[in-house]
């Protein structure tokens, strides 16, 4: 009784990058929706932290459709940068979500702040926070963590944001290098969804 009563889940993001990876993650058995088959909007994310970003879609989403929802809260930490862009990682994209300005605007803080950063090993963190709202009483929350370094160009033409410049621990290759079979089983969004997915 109670599969037949949660076959339904909403995808809390308009971020098509995100939904992909989300859906990919999710039980085939669940039908999918997402924020744009309501004609919503993502609501204001006035967190401080990956976690309560992702209650807040979530919570929003939820609310508005009556359906169980996960949403995502993820980004780029930076120790060069004093973990930038952090919580603000979409927003570096600007108003059309443009991460190969987001990209650019990340190289240049590094001159900036290392005109030899190109000749270090400069370490990063995905971070990914998960949140299902309507599932329990109260809110299912997990948070992945993957380090590794930003690399000195653009590489790959494969997954979203911030992938071309991500390379992983233990791997030669960034994100957007990889086969989306591949980034699926270490990236911190997959992560983060072990955690949760026995709820589920």
């Amino acid at each position: 009784m109670l599969k037949k009563k949660y076959k339904e889940i909403v995808i809390g993001t308009n971020n098509k990058g995100k939904l992909r990876e989300i859906k990919d993650l999710l039980p085939k058995s669940y039908k999918i929706s997402s924020p744009k088959d309501y004609k919503l909007k993502s609501p204001k994310e006035n967190g401080k932290t990956f976690l309560k970003n992702s209650l807040i879609k979530a919570k929003h989403f939820s609310k508005k459709t009556g359906k169980i929802c996960i949403a995502d809260d993820s980004g780029l930490e930076i120790r060069m940068l004093n973990n930038e862009p952090g919580i603000y990682s979409a927003r570096w994209g600007g108003k059309k979500n443009d991460f190969n300005l987001a990209i650019t605007k990340i190289y240049s803080k590094l001159q900036k702040k290392d005109k030899n950063w190109r000749k270090k090993k400069v370490s990063a963190k995905f971070i990914c926070a998960l949140t299902i709202f309507g599932l329990k009483k109260k809110p299912i929350q997990s948070l992945g963590v993957i380090n590794g370094i930003v690399s000195k160009i653009k590489l790959g033409k494969n997954g979203f944001g911030y992938d071309p410049i991500f390379i992983p621990k233990g791997y030669n290759l960034t994100f957007a290098q990889m086969s989306k079979s591949k980034k699926y089983k270490i990236d911190h969004r997959a992560i983060a969804f072990k955690k949760i997915k026995k709820f589920l």
